[in-house]
């Protein structure tokens, strides 16, 4: 393998708008609200979680997917974990 081939082997690059498979926990920061309940974007993917209580907002959780588009990059979770209060 050539020295520049070493140097890039492994590297990725970031997408604006990660993909989700049913079942993914992930950390996250709640970000908004939504008309069915809080939002949580990474990127430009936004996931609802419409049970969620309303004082997470600005709140670190994690989450589970529940279901996720790749087309539209939506999708609903569910809060498993408060990791950090909202200040």
């Amino acid at each position: 393998m050539s020295r520049f081939g070493k140097l890039i082997a492994g590297l990725t690059f970031r997408t604006s708008t990660p993909s989700f498979e049913v079942g993914d926990e992930v950390p996250a920061f709640v970000t908004g609200r939504g008309d069915d309940g809080l939002l949580v974007r990474v990127g430009d993917t936004v996931l609802e979680l419409p049970d969620a209580d309303p004082s997470l907002l600005d709140a670190q959780v994690q989450i589970e997917v529940e279901s996720f588009d790749e087309r539209i990059h939506r999708g609903t979770a569910r809060v498993v974990d408060v990791l950090e209060e909202a200040e």
